[in-house]
């Protein structure tokens, strides 16, 4: 898959080891939490000094991030639900983070409490960051950071084998060579063939991670749909232009979420009160399942998977 022989090394330190956790910037908590419960997460734990939380299914983890949406200058985003973040795990964080910055990642400066731990951070799509954590296996990095809820079980098993499968980014017209250069030179991203796809929704181009345990789908949109985007804006520096700036909001836009019986997951789901796309195209149906109608506009695609489900560590 990936050019790049270092991180076909599992060994090398800056090699990936999949997503550590997902994060959402919203002022709405109790709405998105709400959505979340209803896909199967649970809330396990508050962090020490901010308005966050963290839910969690089976090895899947996501924060909601309360306190970063109530800094937001633009009264226009006050109902906004993003994808803020994504942490990935990596054999040696330090090494991982140098390694971006050296070929061209935008750092994001720190600002770390008393009782936090330092996460380094480049800046991703659109004003998301990229994390990376290398404290998953003996040392948690939720067990500085973050106070468990009492009377909780901390581990909440995932339904129908719920785990990660991928993130799905929007881009902007012309820009989808870019985006694929910046996972591919940072990270060692490779595109798969375009005859091997997943889901319902093929569109774009799907990244493999180094590791292949995760996917990334570019969407770019139809002709005619929007308008120009910054090319300026993009965190990386080889692979930006001048351009102009325009309408397109380049954003993680929804999570993939594997499993082996997708229609014992719909049944699954449905029984909380999720509903799902209902058409020939958009299933459900045992190659995938797209959520619709979920408060706080979050989306989530089921998409088959019968890789065996991640372990806990």
């Amino acid at each position: 898959m990936s050019t790049d022989p270092e991180l076909l090394d599992p060994g090398h330190p800056s090699s990936l080891h999949g997503i550590e956790f997902i994060e959402y910037s919203t002022a709405r908590p109790l709405a998105l939490g709400h959505v979340l419960e209803l896909m199967g997460f649970q809330p396990v734990a508050r962090h020490r000094s901010r308005e966050v939380l963290l839910y969690r299914q089976g090895t899947m983890n996501v924060v909601i991030n309360a306190h970063a949406a109530q800094r937001r200058d633009d009264p226009a985003d006050a109902d906004d639900v993003r994808i803020s973040a994504v942490a990935f795990r990596a054999r040696d964080a330090a090494a991982a983070y140098r390694r971006a910055l050296d070929r061209g990642a935008w750092a994001v400066p720190t600002r770390v409490e008393v009782m936090e731990l330092n996460i380094p951070a480049i800046h991703g799509v659109g004003a998301s960051r990229i994390y990376f954590v290398d404290r998953y296996r003996e040392f948690s990095i939720y067990t500085v950071d973050f106070v468990p809820i009492p009377c909780v079980d901390q581990q909440p098993p995932a339904i129908a084998g719920l785990h990660w499968f991928g993130l799905v980014q929007h881009v902007g017209p012309g820009r989808m060579l870019d985006w694929i250069e910046f996972y591919r030179e940072l990270f060692g991203f490779a595109p798969i063939p375009d005859d091997q796809r997943f889901g319902i929704l093929p569109e774009g181009r799907i990244l493999c991670s180094p590791c292949r345990t995760f996917y990334l789908q570019l969407v770019e949109p139809s002709p005619g749909t929007a308008g120009l985007v910054d090319r300026t804006a993009l965190p990386f520096g080889s692979a930006a232009s001048p351009g102009t700036a325009g309408l397109v909001d380049e954003r993680l836009a929804r999570l993939g979420l594997g499993t082996s019986d997708v229609l014992g997951a719909v049944r699954a789901l449905r029984a909380r009160g999720v509903d799902f796309l209902d058409s020939e195209l958009a299933g459900p149906a045992e190659r995938g399942a797209l959520t619709r109608g979920l408060p706080a506009g979050v989306a989530f695609e089921l998409v088959r998977d019968h890789r065996p489900p991640p372990s806990q560590s």
